[in-house]
């Protein structure tokens, strides 16, 4: 089996930040995904990061040397990996792990790489996921789950969010901090765009648990008035 390092780092406030990080020193051999580009299709009514177009990731993925075959081991920071390992996992390539970039001691290399393209065939899954109508509809019944920081979840004013707030009953699981006790029940994670609550679901996966993401997250959820809203 081939295998192939994928550089996921990236920043929100930067959308150059992650291809110059990459440029400045990377694992040998690794190829670069783009957070912003290659996984998620443009922002809009369905949030900052909707999940892309089948044939927009296969093409991305491809380019970045993933293919049928190819394990994938994916790095990055503030959920860059874990967004590519959900992303590969949604579109039917379960050979994926994600590593800690700041524990690699192994040698770096800077500029580009010739990497060799690969034929990506997309098999969407449609269990995985869950929309702003069924969430609302069906939050009372199931676990929610909120990866933004605590300030972020009570709904205090900040940089990110235009509407401060929450999901009404859903429970903070920073990213950046260890996985809380969860009660039984269907997981559903959300962050501020979908990028972090990757970060939970990983995390409910090496635990034996699984999830569902809802895309739209609280960008998309913040444009609605016909949804609730919690703060405090």
């Amino acid at each position: 089996m081939r295998y192939q390092f994928v550089d996921c780092r990236w920043d929100i406030a930067d959308p150059a930040a992650g291809q110059r990080l990459y440029a400045a020193g990377h694992i040998p051999g690794a190829s670069f995904l783009d957070v912003d580009r290659d996984l998620a299709s443009p922002p809009g009514r369905g949030g900052r990061h909707p999940v892309p177009h089948a044939t927009a990731f296969a093409a991305a993925a491809g380019r970045a040397g993933i293919g049928d075959g190819v394990f994938v081991v994916a790095y990055g920071n503030m959920g860059g990996a874990e967004r590519l390992w959900w992303m590969l996992r949604h579109f039917g390539h379960d050979g994926c792990a994600v590593i800690d970039f700041e524990a690699w001691h192994g040698p770096l290399i800077g500029g580009a790489e010739a990497v060799e393209p690969r034929t990506f065939s997309p098999r969407r899954r449609d269990d995985d996921t869950i929309e702003a109508d069924e969430l609302a509809r069906r939050r009372d019944e199931l676990v929610v789950v909120d990866a933004r920081v605590p300030a972020r979840w009570r709904g205090e004013p900040n940089p990110i969010d235009r509407r401060p707030g929450r999901v009404p009953g859903a429970r903070n699981a920073p990213w950046n901090e260890p996985l809380p006790e969860l009660p039984d029940g269907d997981v559903v994670a959300y962050c501020g765009s979908g990028v972090t609550a990757c970060v939970v679901l990983h995390r409910l996966h090496l635990a034996g648990r699984d999830g569902r993401l809802y895309p739209g997250s609280w960008s998309e959820w913040e444009q609605r008035d016909d949804l609730p809203r919690e703060c405090g």
